[in-house]
């Protein structure tokens, strides 16, 4: 072990004890409003996927890296680079026709490999990120030739998962790069902090050489930079952290100086009242207009997960020590206000449906004066009895109930919801399996809009059409996510049956990027075949179900699941849930040293 991971584990841990405190009094803080009512208690068996797992496992540190393979060429010359790299290493047990556990994997999974191998592309002789699709039978290649951010995380966290972290390391240091770059769209200067949306490699034949070209948005449709790439980012760098169990990346003055820069952006004071991110349509995976604008759950979902990661990744010096405070007072604002706000259930419904509106005064019920009749007629059929969600948007009169899958999975994964509303979430997609999942997972929007107002929100996007692309469309890559949310809350099953559905399709269309139809029965009219995030999102559900210690290892924060299932009995004290919600924030390698 060299010096620096040394001082890493003797010291670092150290100076991550005041974040660790910081985090425990938001859980304190979280657990506080649940006293207004005593929770549901939750079926036992749900909460068993996981809970027995020893500390060892959530801290354990994947293999060296297996052994070499080569693929075939592809537009980024990937013949000159692959024999160096890596096949599936024994943590998923994918290079042999049998898991690990003893049972059969299917051949779905093999293929998947492949064509995730084959997306790879190389920057000066090193991998650097996953092409957005390699779809060989289309000659308009849009910027679907590209690395992008949002795209490379299910990719990340595959190769994190299959004991491959290089990748993820080469990744996260070249995105850092170019954050440096000069952004400037017509004569605007973006943020300093802004993280680029994708970026390419670009091959010099007559020099040989090889340029990194970045796109902050000024080449993106509608010029919306995105507010999402900055969060993926520190998402990943705690991907990677917690996977390998090495902090100095992390502790780079480069990193910490990138993620004060991206954390300066979300925490600057302005005009805002509420804890929220104000922001445009389209900059987000929903990356057309759609009528995100405003506040969007995806959005704030992401951000309230970043700042709990950012939270455990700075440093204790005089810079960290600042932005720790204002994450602190910001998560216990945003978290506050997001389950207070955008959490609907059949109670809520029903007192929205009974708002009395121009109320003026702090004690008023109808607090953003929404109107009861803009209230869509689809909700009140689609609430079941047993279940909610975080509706899309909450703005001064607007309200957006429609349903957005990754804003709540990410709410269920990071702990913003907390775990009633994780459950909650959960009985709704098993009430509605067939508006959110259908013949092929799954809907990234619930329900569709249409007809006049279509036009009027979309402006007549023709990719937008009705059960298409972003507008009511079936992601196969959101498998994963809900598949995280699934093991997190107990709920295996649930996750077992999507997959299972998606394997009948996926290899046979070619891993299409998106199903249309109300169903998800058509391959999209305008979807790239061979879209890696597709492929990828396949690869970690299927892991993380045949092993589901890679939640802890790699996507969700210590103690969260232990948390969870202490939070349901609510025979125990206030104190002893403070005292345990703390105990759960502090890493093994912390216990020798406080015990």
């Amino acid at each position: 072990m060299s010096s620096l991971d040394g001082d890493v584990s003797q010291n670092g841990s150290l100076k991550r004890v005041d974040a660790l405190r910081a985090l425990a009094e938001i859980e304190e803080f979280d657990f506080s409003r649940s006293l207004d009512k005593p929770p549901r208690t939750l079926n036992m068996e749900r909460q068993r996927s996981c809970d027995e797992r020893s500390m060892n496992e959530l801290f354990g540190v994947p293999s060296p890296s297996p052994r070499p393979s080569s693929r075939a060429e592809n537009n980024f010359r990937l013949s000159d680079h692959l024999d160096g790299l890596h096949s599936p290493g024994r943590r998923s047990g994918f290079n042999t026709p049998r898991s690990q556990y003893g049972f059969e994997t299917h051949p779905s999974v093999a293929e998947a490999w492949d064509a995730l191998r084959r997306s790879l592309v190389f920057f000066r002789g090193q991998p650097v990120g996953t092409i957005a699709a390699l779809d060989n039978n289309t000659d308009e290649q849009l910027n679907y030739d590209q690395v992008f951010v949002r795209d490379f995380v299910p990719s990340a966290l595959a190769f994190l998962m299959n004991g491959e972290p290089e990748i993820v390391k080469n990744f996260i240091l070249k995105t850092l790069r170019l954050q440096s770059w000069e952004k400037k769209i017509d004569r605007f200067h973006l943020g300093e902090g802004v993280m680029p949306a994708s970026f390419k490699v670009l091959h010099d034949p007559i020099r040989n050489s090889e340029t990194l070209m970045a796109d902050f948005g000024e080449s993106a449709i509608g010029r919306v930079a995105p507010v999402d790439s900055g969060f993926w980012w520190i998402f990943l760098l705690r991907a990677y952290t917690k996977s390998t169990g090495d902090a100095s990346l992390a502790e780079m003055p480069e990193c910490q100086k990138g993620m004060r820069l991206i954390l300066s952006l979300c925490l600057s004071e302005g005009f805002d009242t509420f804890p929220t991110l104000l922001c445009a349509d389209g900059c987000c995976m929903i990356d057309r207009r759609m009528g995100v604008y405003g506040y969007p759950i995806e959005i704030q979902a992401l951000f309230f997960m970043a700042l709990r990661c950012a939270l455990l990744l700075l440093k204790q010096d005089d810079e960290g020590k600042e932005f720790v405070e204002r994450i602190t007072k910001r998560l216990h604002a945003l978290s506050f206000h997001m389950r207070s706000y955008y959490w609907i259930d059949l109670k809520q419904l029903n007192d929205i449906y009974r708002y009395k509106t121009e109320e003026y005064s702090h004690t008023a019920v109808n607090k953003f004066n929404v109107i009861p009749d803009s209230l869509p007629e689809w909700i009140f059929d689609f609430m079941p009895v047993h279940g909610g969600y975080f509706i899309g948007n909450v703005s001064p009169a607007k309200m957006d109930f429609r349903w957005f899958c990754l804003g709540n999975c990410i709410a269920i994964l990071s702990s913003l919801a907390t775990p009633e509303q994780s459950t909650a979430i959960m009985d709704l997609i098993e009430s509605r399996w067939e508006e959110l999942v259908g013949e092929m997972p799954l809907k990234v929007i619930y329900p569709a809009i249409e007809s006049h107002e279509w036009r009027i929100v979309t402006g007549c996007d023709p990719k937008n059409t009705r059960w298409s692309y972003h507008n009511g469309g079936s992601w196969p890559v959101l498998l994963w996510l809900l598949t995280a949310a699934c093991i997190k809350t107990g709920r295996p099953q649930i996750a077992r049956r999507a997959i299972e559905l998606a394997e009948t399709r996926l290899v046979k269309d070619n891993w299409p990027e998106y199903y249309d139809g109300k169903l998800g029965r058509f391959i999209g009219k305008q979807a790239r075949k061979f879209q890696t995030w597709s492929v990828a999102g396949y690869l970690v559900a299927k892991m993380l179900l045949e092993d589901p210690s890679h939640l802890d290892g790699n996507l969700i924060f210590s103690g969260d699941r232990a948390k969870s299932s202490l939070l349901t009995h609510s025979s125990t004290s206030h104190f002893d849930h403070v005292f345990c919600l703390y105990i759960c924030a502090i890493p093994e390698c912390l216990f020798s040293i406080l015990l």
